[in-house]
Formats: C-alpha cells, sequence, structure tokens
C-alpha cells in the first residue's frame, strides 16, 4: 500500500507541475505597462497580456499572490458583454471593466476568492483589468477614468 499512495504522491505532483508549465506558457509575460488614469494622477501598472481563449479562462487561477502594482489586461477583440469568475482564483480582485476605447465602464471590487458567482461587465467592453484586491480604491478609480495601453486606441 505504502507503494501506491507513493505512487499517487509522485503523479498528483507531476500533475501540478505540468499544470504550472502549461499556465506559465498560456500567458505572456509581465513586459507591458498599463497606465490607469484617474483624478489622483497616473498610475503605472506592470501586465501580462491574456488575448487568447486559453490564457483568458485561466487568467489569474492558482496564484498565491499578485505583486503590487501588477495586474492581467484581458483582451476579448471586440467590445461585448462579459462575465468573469473567480473559480480557483486564490487572491480577492479588483475588476475594471474597460471599453475599446480605454474608458472604465465599471469596477467590481474585491472578488471573493474561488467564487463561482458570475461578474458581469454590465456594458459591452473589449478589456478588463485585474489587480489586486483594494488597489482599485487606493488609485481612487472610478467609472469615467481612463486606462491606456498599447493594445488601446483613443
Amino acid at each position: 500500500m505504502a507503494g501506491l499512495a507513493k505512487g499517487v504522491a509522485s503523479f498528483a505532483a507531476g500533475m501540478a507541475l505540468v499544470m504550472g508549465v502549461l499556465a506559465a506558457t498560456t500567458l505572456s509575460a509581465i513586459a507591458d505597462t498599463a497606465t490607469l488614469v484617474t483624478a489622483t494622477g497616473s498610475h503605472p501598472i506592470a501586465v501580462e497580456i491574456a488575448d487568447t481563449p486559453s490564457a483568458r479562462e485561466i487568467g489569474l487561477m492558482n496564484r498565491e499572490k499578485l505583486d503590487k502594482g501588477t495586474g492581467m489586461l484581458f483582451d476579448f477583440k471586440q467590445s461585448r458583454p462579459v462575465s468573469m469568475w473567480m473559480k480557483n482564483t486564490l487572491i480577492p480582485l479588483d475588476m475594471l471593466f474597460v471599453a475599446s476605447d480605454g474608458e472604465v465602464v465599471r469596477i467590481a471590487r474585491n472578488a471573493k476568492p474561488m467564487s463561482l458567482d458570475v461578474i458581469p461587465s454590465g456594458k459591452p467592453v473589449r478589456y478588463v483589468l485585474e489587480i489586486n484586491g483594494g488597489e482599485a480604491a487606493s488609485y481612487s478609480v472610478k467609472a469615467g477614468d481612463h486606462l491606456e495601453h498599447a493594445l488601446i486606441k483613443r
């Protein structure tokens, strides 16, 4: 029985490694900077880009932390109503729903980790910026503010 338990543990560890490698290879590295422009100024945010179906599906799942001033920018390639959720997401997030011209149209604050609740955009959007829960408040983000990034054409 000990051999079986050891084999199962080894298999589980191997699968965790494979899943981590897959998650890392489906997302762009943090190499881009987006700038959130609010009443309190311009706030640079280092972003990973999730612009493929698989990258958008994985998002920030299974991460134990997200450094301050970093996030993930989801590009849906066209404006449409979108919905997000927190399945397998271990940290609270703020979600900024952003129109194709960069205008922030809705903010979902402190989305609950591991929740299956659907978080709708409320309006058609092209982008969603996910940052640490509470960071939107620290930047004083409100609807009508703007996100600047090379993907966003104003």
